[in-house]
């Protein structure tokens, strides 16, 4: 927008804490069809930690992993599990911003710092938000580098699949009870984000358990953070279960899109990823109201793909178990025909297989 005053081009990278970064990072090459782009560790010259960086069209990730005890890495796996330290986010000043957040109330964590080498410059700057989840600003203009300064290109860890995701869609943070217009605020007075939707009561509720959901969006909607809070019901929410697990507020779940929703829940379930289970009935009547789609209901049914349809269109969405031993983090498939949406019509199918799970787990 023209007239914003905090302009964010978008989602620069996912920053993954990780017990063992070449193992992650062999799972998202062999499981998730990404490619190791770039290196950097002990053969580089940092000592700490093996870093590797994973891409998929615009969707990229670093995954970081101690080396020697005693590195904040370390310690935040030990603490909350495999999980996101920091979405950093691309912008044309990340001084500027840096400078602008904390002077609007938030808690800087590192001032605006330049990384060089022969590839260039990169400007970052690090403030906190929920949990011990970070925002790196990155402002990149100036640098023709793989990735950042110090690290070196690197070949890819299994043969190269076709990619299977496009870009980043959404990240969905979770926060304890009363906590979520703290950091819709938080976004909203921050960053100028505003507030794109808004799910409470039966709209987001099972005969068990409950939650509380409101996303914020940049002017653009390149950027789009949905926020959970757990709600009063008849047993454990899925937002309790992670908060419980992960140790307080962090990152939910990551939704990565693709224009084959298909080709990409075939490709994953194939090296092994596990899919949340959909019952039949929810396909029985769901042409009637959903309406034509790419994929038939059929193929949506043998897949397990759900579907929901706006007033803009219609969306294709499925979502991971836990990617790890800890019942935190997942992932989500998407594809959009319009739709703007998240999925409202889904959301009670949705969370009754969550809770299945939940229910094997003996955390109901």
């Amino acid at each position: 927008m023209a007239d914003d005053d905090f302009p964010v081009d978008g989602i620069d990278y996912v920053h993954f804490a990780v017990g063992n970064a070449k193992q992650s990072a062999h799972y998202y090459s062999t499981a998730f069809g990404m490619q190791v782009t770039a290196y950097r560790g002990p053969e580089t010259g940092q000592r700490d930690l093996a870093e590797y960086v994973l891409e998929s069209g615009s969707a990229r990730f670093l995954i970081s992993g101690a080396v020697r005890g005693g590195t904040d890495v370390g310690r935040h796996v030990c603490d909350h599990g495999d999980g996101v330290i920091d979405v950093a986010l691309r912008v044309p000043d990340a001084a500027h911003a840096y400078e602008l957040a904390v002077a609007r109330g938030a808690t800087g964590l590192v001032a605006p710092t330049i990384e060089e080498d022969e590839s260039g410059k990169v400007v970052t700057a690090t403030i906190a938000t929920y949990g011990e989840t970070r925002h790196t600003f990155i402002q990149r203009g100036d640098f023709s580098g793989v990735f950042l300064p110090g690290f070196e290109p690197r070949e890819p860890l299994v043969h190269p699949a076709p990619p299977c995701f496009a870009s980043i869609d959404h990240v969905v943070g979770n926060v304890e009870l009363g906590h979520m217009d703290e950091w819709v605020g938080f976004y909203n007075t921050i960053m100028g984000f505003t507030n794109m939707k808004e799910f409470v009561g039966d709209d987001i509720a099972t005969e068990y358990s409950a939650l509380m959901s409101k996303v914020v969006a940049d002017g653009t909607r390149n950027v789009k953070f949905p926020l959970n809070e757990p709600a009063i019901g008849k047993k454990k929410s899925q937002i309790d279960e992670y908060l419980e697990f992960y140790g307080g507020p962090g990152v939910q779940h990551i939704a990565l899109a693709t224009d084959d929703i298909v080709r990409a829940v075939e490709f994953m379930a194939a090296a092994g990823v596990e899919f949340l289970a959909t019952p039949d009935s929810y396909y029985d009547d769901l042409g009637s109201w959903v309406g034509d789609t790419r994929v038939p209901v059929e193929t949506l049914r043998a897949h397990r793909i759900l579907a929901d349809r706006d007033e803009d269109g219609y969306l294709l969405q499925i979502f991971t178990k836990p990617v790890q031993d800890r019942p935190t983090v997942f992932f989500e498939i998407i594809e959009r025909h319009g739709s703007d949406g998240f999925g409202r019509g889904n959301f009670k199918a949705l969370f009754e297989a969550i809770e299945r799970e939940q229910a094997r787990r003996g955390n109901l």
